[in-house]
C-alpha cells in the first residue's frame, strides 16, 4: 500500500511490528536515509543493533541469492525484542526475492525495511510493496518538514515547544536547510538554551542558525537599504574575496528589492504586507524589513529595480568591457544615493 505524507509522521514515529515492511525511496539519498533511520530505532530500540536484532543486506546480495533475504526474515536471534532486517540500495533487480520474502512473512518474524533511490511509478520494487495489502511504500520528496515533523525535532532535542513567532522561525529556518542540517541547528539551539529556562526566542534561532555567504550579502543589501555609502566599499571588499559571483549578488539584490516593494505597497502598509510574505519573515530581520519599507517609497522601489534589471541585463551582455563587480558595486552605490535622496 502507499503510505501518504499525511499518515507517515504517524508510522516513522510508532512503526507496526505486525506488518511486514515498508519500502522507502526518493532521490534525496539524506531524506531516505533520515526516515530510516528513525524507522529502525523506533522499531527495535535504542539496544537493538548491539543486541543484533538489526540485519543489514545490501541489495546486491539479494539479487544473487533470493534465499538470503527468506532466511533473514525468519532467523531467530538470542536476544528477545523485535528484529529487522534492512536491505540498502535496491533496484528492481530486486523485486522477486523481495516478494516473495514478504509472500512468506508471518507474524513474529523480522520487519522488512528497504532503502532505494528514485523510482519510477512502473517500477517493479514499488508494484511489490503498493500491491501488497499490508506492507507500505513511502516516496520521499524534497519538501521541507511540516510544522508537525518540525515539533517532533524540537522535542527530541530537549527543547520546550517555542512561541508561535519563533516556531515561525524555525518552519521558515527548515525551507532553506537540508534535513541534516536543521536537525543539527535545533540540536545546538538545545545546547545553546542549556540551563537557560527562558523561552525560545527567534534572536536564539537567529544566533544559532548556519552563517553564509547570504549573510555577507545581506549585511551589503542592509547597508544600501539603509543608506550608509560609506560602510558599502569594505563589504563589498570582503564578498569578491569570498568569491561571491557579480550575478549572485545581483539575484539577492533584485529578491530584497522585489519583497521591501510588495511590503511598500500592500494596502494594509508595511505590517500588513510582511504579515503576508511567504515563507514568513521573523525576529530582527521582520523589523529591519518593515523599517527599510518604510523609507523607500513605492515609485522609488520600482526605479530601484529596473536599475538592477538593467544592471543584471548588462553583466550577461557579450559585448561588456567593464569589470562585472566594479559595475554592481556603482549600481549599488547609485541605490544607497537613490534611497537618501528626497
Amino acid at each position: 500500500m502507499k503510505l501518504s505524507p499525511r499518515d507517515a509522521s504517524s508510522y516513522i514515529a510508532r512503526p507496526d511490528p505486525g506488518r511486514p515492511g515498508i519500502l522507502l525511496y526518493g532521490a534525496d539519498p539524506m531524506r531516505v536515509a533520515d526516515r530510516r533511520q528513525k524507522i529502525v530505532s523506533n522499531l527495535i530500540g535504542p539496544d537493538g543493533e548491539s543486541e543484533m536484532r538489526l540485519n543489514r543486506v545490501q541489495g546486491a546480495d539479494v539479487r544473487k541469492d533470493g534465499a538470503l533475504l527468506f532466511d533473514a526474515l525468519k532467523e531467530q536471534g538470542f536476544f528477545p525484542g523485535q528484529r529487522c532486517v534492512f536491505v540498502e540500495d535496491a533496484t528492481d533487480g530486486c523485486a522477486k526475492p523481495i516478494a516473495a520474502a514478504l509472500e512468506g512473512w508471518r507474524p513474529g518474524d523480522a520487519v522488512l525495511v528497504v532503502t532505494a533511490g528514485q523510482l519510477a511509478a512502473k517500477s517493479a520494487l514499488r508494484k511489490v510493496f503498493e500491491s501488497h495489502p499490508q506492507a507500505y511504500a513511502l516516496g520521499i520528496y524534497n519538501d521541507p518538514p511540516g510544522r508537525e515533523e518540525i515539533e517532533g525535532i524540537v522535542r527530541e532535542s530537549g527543547l520546550d515547544l517555542p512561541d508561535r513567532d519563533a516556531m515561525d522561525g524555525l518552519v521558515a529556518l527548515a525551507q532553506t536547510l537540508e534535513p541534516g542540517d536543521f536537525r543539527q541547528t535545533v540540536q545546538k539551539l538545545a545546547l545553546y538554551k542549556y540551563g537557560d529556562t527562558s523561552p525560545v526566542t527567534a534572536e536564539d534561532i537567529t544566533a544559532c542558525a548556519p552563517a553564509s555567504t547570504e549573510a555577507a550579502i545581506d549585511d551589503v543589501l542592509d547597508i544600501v537599504s539603509d543608506g550608509q555609502p560609506q560602510k558599502l566599499g569594505p563589504v563589498m571588499r570582503r564578498l569578491e574575496a569570498q568569491g561571491t559571483k557579480p550575478t549572485e549578488l545581483m539575484i539577492f539584490a533584485l529578491r530584497h528589492f522585489k519583497t521591501l516593494h510588495a511590503v511598500a505597497s500592500a494596502p494594509g502598509g508595511p505590517s500588513a504586507g510582511i504579515a503576508a510574505l511567504r515563507p514568513p519573515v521573523f525576529g530582527p530581520r521582520r523589523s529591519k524589513l518593515e523599517r527599510q519599507a518604510g523609507r523607500w517609497p513605492s515609485l522609488k522601489l520600482q526605479t530601484a529595480i529596473g536599475l538592477l534589471v538593467e544592471t543584471d541585463l548588462k553583466l550577461r551582455s557579450a559585448g561588456q568591457t567593464a569589470p562585472d563587480m566594479a559595475l554592481v558595486e556603482r549600481a549599488l552605490l547609485r541605490l544607497t544615493m537613490l534611497g537618501n535622496s528626497r
